[in-house]
């Protein structure tokens, strides 16, 4: 394999392509814009389909057509038009159709800025639409780990009928790095199932739908979603521990560029003689509880746990119930597009030893 320098947006788009999807609908937003304008470009030479939507609201709901005849399609937006989003992701979690979203996130509340910021933690990992649902939130700290979570996002949207989506922030959509990609040209198409829609001919009609008019029949269905989500949180859930965790004196929690910039800190930290460890969620749904209980209960007996984030305060639910009281949580967090530094990382880690 060779390696190419690409932007992050940019080996998003060529990723998906690399997966077998050939089916784009999406409307521009920084800082995403760069997805939608490689694929316009990209596509046609794979013999694909791109169609910028009048809105938001729009290109998910082309997402739910498409996903329910059974070809890999793809959505991108940026923090607000993720949440006119909310409602088609909703129908297409309720129906079981496989799709991915990316999410490239902009500082928020409001209309925001386009800096680079992690406030959208609540709206991907609590199912920010309506209804009983849930998505699977995969969220990479490189380019090279973009390329690698976009394509993994296509198998699991695929394996679970479940809408995947690929969480990270401006940096990573906007920064340079080499990669690599596994596969040549464009990827295989979805094989064929049982469900969808393709016209009915010399076949039993099928039928994609979200409407249970029946409360024991829409009881049934939610226990049915329920036990497919427990199974993602059985078998999907993915994690790094950075540095020797085995009687740190402090373990530090970050996701996506955060979690480098921890990294950072850590090395300076462990030049000095300081014990201090990083536990990095990759899924953020289904959050690992199990290996980041396994990774705090290694630590000295008093060893506290910090949260970082570019947000106030998002992660920090899951943090608290991974540690169930077991250990004292500390919190350090910026926002609006302000980004904590390997030195302020640093300096609060001291303050807490």
């Amino acid at each position: 394999m060779t390696k190419v320098l690409m932007k992050g947006n940019e080996a998003l788009g060529e990723a998906a392509i690399r997966a077998g999807c050939v089916h784009f609908f999406g409307y521009p937003i920084t800082p995403q814009t760069e997805v939608p304008e490689y694929l316009v470009k990209r596509l046609p030479e794979v013999g694909g389909v791109f169609v910028q939507a009048e809105s938001e609201i729009a290109s998910i709901n082309m997402i739910y057509g498409a996903a329910g005849t059974g070809v890999k399609c793809l959505t991108s937006s940026s923090s607000p038009g993720i949440s006119l989003m909310a409602e088609g992701l909703s129908y297409i979690a309720a129906c079981e159709l496989p799709c991915v979203l990316i999410n490239i996130m902009r500082a928020g509340p409001g209309l925001g800025g386009i800096l680079p910021a992690q406030s959208d933690y609540h709206q991907a990992t609590r199912g920010h639409g309506h209804g009983d649902y849930q998505l699977i939130v995969l969220a990479p700290a490189s380019v090279q780990e973009a390329v690698d979570l976009m394509m993994l996002a296509f198998d699991l949207s695929e394996r679970y009928r479940n809408p995947v989506m690929v969480c990270a922030d401006g940096m990573i959509g906007q920064m340079m790095e080499p990669v690599e990609f596994p596969t040549e040209g464009a990827g295989e198409p979805m094989a064929e199932n049982e469900w969808a829609l393709t016209g009915c001919e010399g076949r039993e009609r099928r039928i994609v739908n979200s409407l249970y008019l029946s409360p024991e029949d829409l009881n049934e269905h939610n226990k049915k979603l329920k036990a497919k989500y427990d199974l993602i949180a059985e078998k999907e859930t993915r994690h790094e521990v950075y540095g020797e965790h085995e009687g740190a004196d402090i373990l530090v929690v970050a996701f996506g560029t955060m979690a480098r910039i921890v990294k950072s800190a850590i090395d300076d930290l462990q030049s000095e003689g300081v014990k201090v460890a990083l536990f990095r969620p990759i899924t953020l749904k289904p959050w690992p509880y199990k290996a980041g209980r396994a990774t705090m209960d290694a630590l000295a007996p008093d060893a506290p746990v910090l949260t970082v984030e570019m947000s106030m305060g998002q992660m920090i639910d899951d943090v608290r119930l991974c540690a169930d009281g077991s250990r004292r949580h500390e919190f350090l967090g910026e926002a609006g597009g302000v980004v904590p530094s390997p030195e302020e990382v640093a300096a609060k880690i001291k303050s807490l030893l």
